[in-house]
């Protein structure tokens, strides 16, 4: 599989599902607003997975594209410290929503792409500034949607997952497994 993603993450959640992954990451630049978050995803996802699949004749390419939404604003990848810790100080002691859009194309000119979006609601712990400032300083929140890392969490923020934890990771493998031997996997010959 090609994976148009830098996300270490993204990896190793396919790596430890047994793909082969090649990394490609795409050079688009990302939708950021101005749209609803399910089709935000969805663009994104797309945008990067096309710009990869043109040069990967007949190869599987993944893009995908992860955003907090809390009461309906997109909470992306934070621009600085300052600004992560204003992400966790809004998400302490609410419910949000993480967003993963996944696409799937058959590189080249083939024509098969398969897209979803992936929902799982999050339930934050209350927090106060001082455990904020203690785990900006354990977490590097600048490349992670909200500003807060759920496979590093350990419970220090995260009360409750409903959903999937690897969707909040940054990619629900389950789901692409699924549509992968769905629209993806040729019938046997015979």
């Amino acid at each position: 599989m090609i994976l148009a993603s830098a996300s270490p993450r993204r990896h190793s959640l396919l790596v430890a599902s047994g793909f082969e992954v090649i990394v490609c990451p795409s050079d688009v630049e990302e939708i950021k607003g101005g749209i609803a978050p399910r089709e935000l995803v969805l663009e994104n996802a797309f945008m990067k997975a096309r710009s990869v699949s043109s040069s990967r004749h007949g190869e599987l390419v993944l893009g995908a594209d992860t955003v907090v939404v809390l009461d309906g604003e997109i909470l992306g990848k934070p621009d600085n410290l300052d600004h992560a810790a204003d992400m966790l100080s809004r998400l302490g002691g609410r419910v949000h929503e993480v967003l993963t859009g996944v696409c799937l194309l058959k590189g080249g000119r083939t024509g098969v792409r398969c897209q979803f979006v992936e929902s799982t609601r999050v339930s934050f712990r209350n927090i106060d500034a001082v455990q904020i400032a203690s785990y900006l300083l354990e977490i590097n929140p600048l490349d992670k949607a909200g500003g807060y890392s759920a496979q590093e969490d350990e419970g220090r923020l995260i009360e409750r997952i409903e959903g999937s934890l690897e969707n909040v990771i940054g990619l629900p493998v389950d789901r692409v497994i699924r549509v992968i031997e769905t629209h993806f996997t040729e019938p046997p010959a015979g």
